[in-house]
Order: C-alpha cells, then sequence, then structure tokens
C-alpha cells in the first residue's frame, strides 16, 4: 500500500485552483496547507478547499508537510524552492522550474545533500493519449522518428488573465511558458536534445490588459514572443518548434512527428488527453482509437468543455518513487534538460548561432496503464 504524503502549496494564483481540485485524486497525497505572499489568496483557496491557511514560513516549518508544491510566479520559483529544501520538503514546481541551468544545479546540490527530490511540471506527456503516441512509436508502427514539426500559436494572454504582466517579464514569453510542454513531450517521445538554432522577435513593446479589474492597462513586454527553432535530437530526429504570442490565426497541428514508415499526428501537449491520428505509406492519415488508459477520462470542467485533467500525476509519482527507490519521471534532470533546451533557443536567436545543450537525459520511463491505475484513488 502507497505511504501517503502531506502536501503544502505555496502559490495561490488561477493555477492553483486545479492543483487544489486534482491532489486528492492520487491516493499517496494528502492536502494539508496553503500559503501566498498574499494572506488573503491564501485564506480564500483555504476557505473554499478546507485546508489550513499559513504564513509560508509556518507552511515550511509544518511537519505534516512532506512535499512543497511551488506555483509561485517563474521569478520566484528558485528561491521559494530552494527555501523548502532548505527546511527539508520535497519539492514540485510549475513550471519553469529554474530559470537558468546554474539555479537547477544549486537546487541538485541542496535536495543530494539532504536526500530531498525536486520534480517539475509540466505533467502532461504522462495523459493517456500521449502515452498512447509513446506506445505507438516504440512499437514501431511509424518507423524511426526523423523529423516533425511542433507549434504552440496564439495572440497571448493579456485577453483573459487578471494579471498577465509575468507572462511578458523575464522568465515569460511563449517559450519558458508553454515551451514546456512541448520540450517535454518531444524528450518523451524522441529522447533528449543535442543542439539548436533559432530566430526571434516581437510584435509589440507593451500589451493592453482585456479582462479584470486593470481592463485596459497596459503591460511592457520584456521577451521576445514570436520564435522559430530547430531541434537537433541525440537519436537524429530534427524537429522544427514555432512558439508565438503574435498569431491571430492559423492551421497548424500541435505537434506531427514522421516516421521513416509514416507519420503520427499529436495531441496539444497542454492537455493530457486528446485525438491521435496516424498515417502509413498510404500518406492518409486516419484517426486511431486510444487505448483504454486511466489518464483519458474526462473528469475536469473547464469553461470550453470536460477534458481530462490530472495536474499533479507527475507529484504523486515522484512521491511513489521516494517511498520505492526507483526513478520518477517528472525528475529534475529531465527538467534541467527541458530549460537547458529552452534557455538555449533564447541564446540562439540573441546571438545568432546554433547552441550545443550542455545537459543531457533519459527518456522517462512509459506510464502503462496498470501503473497509471494504481496512482489514481
Amino acid at each position: 500500500m502507497s505511504k501517503e504524503y502531506g502536501v503544502g502549496i505555496i502559490g495561490c494564483g488561477n493555477i492553483s485552483s486545479a492543483y487544489f481540485r486534482l491532489v486528492p485524486t492520487f491516493r499517496n497525497l494528502k492536502l494539508v496547507a496553503c500559503a501566498d505572499i498574499n494572506p488573503d489568496a491564501s485564506r480564500a483557496r483555504a476557505e473554499e478547499f478546507g485546508v489550513d491557511a499559513q504564513e509560508i514560513d509556518a507552511l515550511l516549518a509544518n511537519p505534516a508537510v512532506d512535499v512543497v508544491v511551488n506555483l509561485t510566479v517563474p521569478e520566484a520559483h528558485y528561491p521559494v524552492s530552494k527555501r523548502a529544501l532548505e527546511a527539508g520538503k520535497h519539492v514540485y514546481s510549475e513550471k519553469p522550474f529554474v530559470l537558468t541551468l546554474e539555479q537547477g544545479e544549486d537546487l541538485r546540490r541542496i535536495a543530494d545533500a539532504r536526500g530531498l527530490k525536486v520534480g517539475s511540471a509540466p505533467d502532461t506527456y504522462l495523459g493517456g493519449s500521449h502515452q498512447f503516441v509513446r506506445h505507438l512509436i516504440d512499437s514501431g508502427a511509424v518507423g524511426k522518428i526523423m523529423s516533425g514539426t511542433a507549434h504552440v500559436l496564439g495572440p497571448g494572454m493579456e485577453s483573459w488573465h487578471p494579471n498577465p504582466d509575468f507572462f511578458f517579464a523575464p522568465g515569460g514569453g511563449p517559450i519558458l511558458d508553454m515551451g514546456p510542454y512541448y520540450v517535454n513531450n518531444l524528450v518523451n517521445l524522441v529522447g533528449p536534445v543535442r543542439r539548436v538554432v533559432a530566430l526571434a522577435n516581437r510584435a509589440h513593446e507593451e500589451r493592453t490588459i482585456g479582462n479584470g479589474p486593470r481592463l485596459g492597462e497596459k503591460v511592457p513586454v520584456a521577451v521576445a514572443t514570436n520564435i522559430h527553432a530547430i531541434l537537433d535530437f541525440v537519436s537524429g530526429a530534427q524537429v522544427a518548434l514555432m512558439a508565438s504570442w503574435d498569431v491571430w490565426a492559423h492551421r497548424h497541428q500541435n505537434m506531427e512527428l514522421y516516421g521513416t514508415e509514416g507519420a503520427v499526428f499529436v495531441p496539444d501537449p497542454n492537455f493530457f488527453g486528446g485525438a491521435v491520428e496516424v498515417a502509413g505509406r498510404d500518406r492518409e492519415p486516419k484517426p486511431v482509437e486510444v487505448w483504454d488508459h486511466p489518464l483519458t477520462a474526462q473528469n475536469y470542467q473547464f469553461d470550453w468543455g470536460l477534458q481530462a485533467n490530472y495536474r499533479g500525476i507527475g507529484l504523486a509519482d515522484m512521491m511513489e518513487a521516494v517511498t520505492s527507490g526507483r526513478d520518477y519521471r517528472c525528475s529534475l534532470d529531465r527538467s534541467l534538460h527541458t530549460i537547458d533546451v529552452l534557455t538555449a533557443i533564447l541564446r540562439s536567436a540573441e546571438e545568432g548561432r546554433a547552441i550545443d545543450i550542455a545537459t543531457t537525459c533519459t527518456q522517462p520511463a512509459a506510464l502503462g496503464i496498470e501503473e497509471a491505475r494504481g496512482l489514481l484513488r
């Protein structure tokens, strides 16, 4: 039987509601407390979900908290995670868990010295549809993957987010905000990256907030918002990635991977489910029935409809690894490799040259049906 670990959440903004709702669905996790730099925010979440609202220092000293889920803004991820590790807590962070390799290596040093784990979102690639694509590729259904495309395109976050400042500040932009979903999934499906080359620009020097109490307020843009990159993988595959918040309409698929015997069309890496299509040498993409994986079940009501949402499965998997001693999928090594790739893309665009990736990692173990079921209550 799985050991149950106490979870403390630091950061009670927009994304936190999903974690508050979903953490209790995993059999080895129990929500204990929450904290925020704004006490009103933590009190509101505590009342909504029946947990204790604490000051950050009190949460870090709480003996019932085994692992801290860090949902602060990107620039605060590293210092908050460092404080949690120094307090003797495991850490699972929203992406990007650090903004530089040096920060990631510092967290590794502290964690290793104290026997603690550090993990990071996104864990959407563990969803049933993406794991089905992994199964297709591993079984040779489309041959060896040699190339592909990935697109994360839209007009930006300021139209819906009431406080979008951090999206356009250092640590934001489409590469560091949305890129982790795509690069994590590519590492899951194809393996680690060895080199990148990129170009970047931005369409606007400021954005106008379109929702909430700050409606009409201007936000400065300090990051690239339109990036084209080529990722060269250790396996020999080469994938073109376009990430932009300067696009009003397009007809690109989220992700397509091209093998020596066919092609697979991958659903949006920002979500756990979605339709999968496969083409063979007949050159005709056809829908395929996704297997009966527990992480394909539609369990979460979004504004636009019912979807599969299992944010926190990476946390549950990490804490199961604490119990068993095995590797965990959303590991520091893999998360840091993703950060290395994403920051190298930005450096390549700034410096006008290809950048070799300093880190590497193994592909995460596939998450099969029975193992996924074993993490759920």
